[in-house]
């Protein structure tokens, strides 16, 4: 993959993708999200994303929104568990104005209390959203059964009592102790010379103090699975069943991104959809997802049937998982997830922002960036043994936790 990295003293990278477009795309991933909060502070990570945008040492809140808006480019941001991510697109010329914008709104953002009050009332509403779509709230919820009582179960949004108790001091603090410069990478991908990137990157971020503060991230805590039913004011019956899976940095990391794909990842040929929507019509949306992280992962099947329709759902999707505990993937079968797997990654690297942002994670990760081939050789290397042992892994009834949300009677 073609791309060059220049780090600043201050231990700020910036990478840089070329690209011949004339629309460019730029990120800044901070090594920083919701599971770094103190307790009691949950959803400030959040908080603090979106108080990023109301006003600097320089500019006001419409100044900060109009700056790209203002030439046709887009600004946003998004926070996760691990991480916040502010990005943009423009045209080509705009990049020196996007770059002057990130480095204003990370570090020289003022939090006034006026703005604070305003914001809360915003991400309150937005808690209440996502209470009213119980496809959302079970998977928050889901996580906090796999990671009770640890950082990684809390909600990113937090609660309402916690984001109306946010003082300036909190933001101030998290702000220092967990924007570590030698952890934030800034992303660019365009058509540019790397000389002109660097000059850049030198003018708007060489000036930064380097802010190093030793890491306090929370180890996970021990797991067991459990099952739980709840009752809520809604339609259909939404049910989530999962495990602990691995890290970001686990041999087996590949090979069940593999696995997960093929039994419910993209597209309408999971064995998954095949078998509960295909076949029965059980089901409008079943999926199964696997997200790795720094020092842990997260596997998760959900589904939302009628609910008199729960229970043949729950078998079809435990058939599907005791095949895939007892047989090996034959080699056509193996073949083709590989194929499958690798085409949409291919197909993937058209979404050139979600490339840039997977690339600059890589970099703060891993200290590099694969390239299309060195993925798919890795992807090439699964054998179905490997598949078999994960399978049996991950899968194991006795590990396995569920979340069902049940209508009121």
């Amino acid at each position: 993959m073609d791309y060059q990295v220049h780090q600043l003293q201050n231990g700020i990278r910036v990478l840089h993708k070329p690209s011949p477009s004339n629309i460019s795309h730029a990120c800044i991933i901070i090594n920083a999200g919701s599971r770094d909060e103190d307790p009691s502070k949950d959803g400030l990570a959040h908080f603090i994303e979106h108080l990023l945008f109301k006003q600097t040492e320089k500019r006001n809140t419409n100044q900060i929104l109009n700056r790209l808006e203002l030439v046709g480019g887009d600004l946003n941001a998004y926070t996760t568990k691990e991480y916040t991510c502010i990005h943009a697109s423009f045209l080509k010329p705009h990049l020196e104005r996007s770059l002057d914008l990130f480095e204003d709104i990370v570090f020289h953002s003022i939090f006034p209390e006026e703005e604070m009050k305003k914001e809360k009332e915003v991400i309150l509403d937005e808690i209440s959203s996502y209470q009213d779509q119980p496809d959302e709230a079970i998977n928050d919820d889901f996580e906090d059964l796999l990671f009770e009582g640890h950082p990684l179960g809390r909600n990113i949004l937090g609660t309402p009592l916690t984001v109306q108790s946010f003082t300036k001091k909190d933001i101030v603090d998290f702000h220092k102790a967990n924007y570590r410069t030698d952890e934030i990478v800034i992303g660019i991908y365009g058509d540019y010379d790397f000389k002109t990137i660097i000059r850049l990157s030198e003018k708007f971020f060489a000036g930064i103090p380097a802010n190093l503060p030793e890491r306090k991230r929370e180890k996970t805590n021990a797991y067991s699975a459990k099952n739980l039913v709840f009752s809520k004011p809604i339609n259909q019956t939404h049910c989530v069943i999962g495990n602990r899976s691995y890290s970001m940095q686990h041999k087996h990391k590949t090979a069940f991104l593999l696995l997960n794909n093929l039994l419910g990842g993209t597209g309408m040929s999971s064995r998954l959809n095949l078998e509960i929507r295909e076949k029965y019509g059980i089901a409008y949306t079943i999926e199964s997802n696997y997200t790795p992280m720094s020092d842990t992962g997260i596997f998760s099947i959900y589904f939302g049937t009628d609910t008199e329709k729960t229970g043949k759902a729950l078998k079809l999707v435990e058939k599907e998982l005791r095949k895939l505990r007892e047989q090996k993937l034959g080699p056509v079968q193996l073949r083709q997830a590989k194929d499958k797997f690798i085409g949409q990654i291919a197909l993937g690297e058209e979404n050139r922002m979600g490339l840039l942002i997977s690339m600059s994670k890589s970099l703060l990760d891993y200290g590099r960036v694969d390239s299309l081939e060195e993925i798919f050789a890795k992807i090439n290397t699964v054998t179905d043994s490997q598949v078999l042992e994960i399978a049996n892994e991950m899968f194991d009834p006795k590990e396995m936790s569920s979340m069902i949300f049940n209508p009121k009677e």
